[in-house]
């Protein structure tokens, strides 16, 4: 079919700039192609605008203020105190102009529209009434916070309206507990909010070790933060200027500050994949291991696919070099992921890379899970919460899989995620490597002997 508005054909038309298109474009600038990028929001994607980036800004201010005040009384005679204000203006004035830097650094090398985009069919794209050709094109349109159908939703929250917050509010109320309310619950608790999470099920945090994650519960209870088991929100009215948040248990709270956070669905509605044929379900869109779509020239990478890896920035970049050699390198091999560490910024931090603990618990024949207790170190000087280290070895005396609940638990898990991913065995790591002492190598002293 021919459009009569067709501005130009490109060799490949990329749908989004996040983390898994920003890298796809970089690598791609090199190689001369004409290339369209088409972004309908922040550009730069969820991560370094609403994400991670402004997530561990905050974080820094957040776990120096606690950990201040678990050694108030050993060595600190006053905890410090956040002025959440002040760190709000710092981090708007770091962050505002990441979005139009982005645009700036793509539109070097891409032609660039803002805008929503939608197949009209396998090789054609209509944005702002305009259609543009690609020869290929790359899917990486992310995922935005889960919307709830519950009435009063238009009072919810989400997590970017939380890392802009100006003021912190004195009750605020989370739906959800995964990673995103954790670690934002934290936060705002940390900076004088009385937080309550409100859990659909018994568990918080389900893909890390729950042994870990109930610890983590425990401590952040210790801490004033109420969590509600086996609870819903059904309704929320406004009252004057607090709200009343029904539940499915008949009873219901008042607060002052609610945040849907429930999970986070594919950007895929406004797509029309339909029209391009394209197979997708509630989990995103259906690729290959190659990262093709079910249409030959239509490939998707980042947040937005429903394969089952962890939706990180990470993830996300390692799939756009992938995609990138596999179409203008010629590699034929199918994806293949190595050990991805993962990490919860609460206070304590639980982190982890590799086998989980609970997927193994039951298959002794095959593995041998050991904990190792962390707070005997010197660095844990004055601390009264342990830090804990599970390690899964295999029976060829690999270590396949750690967790760690812990104040630097991200930074330890980093340590063994490239013994995890090269293959090495427990007693070979010392023969080949000093590191830092008295650091981590003081923790884990004997575990890799």
């Amino acid at each position: 079919m021919y459009y009569c508005n067709l501005r130009k054909k490109y060799d490949y038309i990329i749908l989004g700039t996040g983390p898994a298109a920003y890298q796809f474009i970089k690598l791609l600038a090199t190689q001369h192609k004409s290339i369209l990028v088409i972004e309908s929001g922040l550009f730069g994607g969820t991560c370094p605008n609403v994400g991670c980036e402004p997530k561990i800004y905050l974080d820094g201010a957040v776990q120096a203020a606690l950990l201040s005040k678990q050694l108030e009384g050993h060595g600190i005679e006053q905890a410090a105190a956040m002025n959440w204000s002040q760190l709000m203006k710092e981090k708007k004035e770091r962050f505002t102009s990441w979005p139009d830097e982005t645009k700036e650094i793509i539109g070097k090398t891409c032609d660039v529209i803002s805008g929503s985009a939608h197949f009209i069919n396998r090789q054609t794209i209509a944005v702002n009434q305009k259609y543009f050709q690609g020869n290929k094109i790359i899917i990486a349109t992310g995922r935005r916070p889960h919307e709830l159908s519950i009435p009063g939703a238009k009072f919810l929250h989400d997590s970017s309206d939380v890392l802009s917050l100006n003021k912190v509010p004195e009750h605020a109320t989370f739906i959800g507990a995964g990673y995103v309310a954790m670690e934002l619950a934290t936060f705002l608790a940390a900076a004088g909010s009385q937080v309550t999470i409100l859990v659909r099920g018994e568990q918080v945090l389900r893909h890390f070790y729950q042994k870990y994650s109930s610890d983590l519960v425990n401590r952040m209870m210790k801490r004033g933060i109420q969590f509600r088991f086996a609870t819903e929100a059904t309704r929320i009215t406004q009252l004057s200027d607090k709200y009343v948040v029904e539940l499915n248990q008949g009873s219901s709270l008042v607060t002052d500050y609610v945040v849907n956070a429930s999970g986070r669905t594919p950007n895929i509605e406004k797509l029309d994949l339909s029209a391009a044929q394209i197979d997708y379900s509630p989990k995103g869109i259906e690729v290959d291991r190659h990262l093709q779509t079910n249409v030959k020239n239509i490939y998707a990478i980042g947040d937005v696919t429903s394969q089952d890896v962890p939706n990180l920035t990470t993830v996300a970049e390692f799939q756009a070099r992938y995609l990138f050699n596999s179409l203008e390198k010629g590699l034929s091999q199918p994806i293949d992921y190595p050990a991805i560490g993962t990490g919860v910024f609460a206070f304590p931090q639980l982190a982890q890379a590799g086998v989980n603990p609970d997927s193994v618990s039951e298959d002794r024949d095959n593995f041998e899970i050991v904990e190792y207790e962390l707070s005997q170190s010197s660095l844990y000087a004055g601390q009264r919460e342990k830090g804990l280290l599970t390690v899964v070895y295999d029976k060829a005396n690999y270590i396949v899989g750690v967790s760690e609940i812990s104040t630097s638990a991200v930074n330890d898990v980093n340590y063994f995620v490239p013994i995890i991913g090269l293959r090495i065995r427990r007693n070979e790591w010392h023969r080949n490597v000093l590191p830092i002492y008295p650091a981590l190598a003081d923790k884990i002293e004997g575990i890799l002997r």
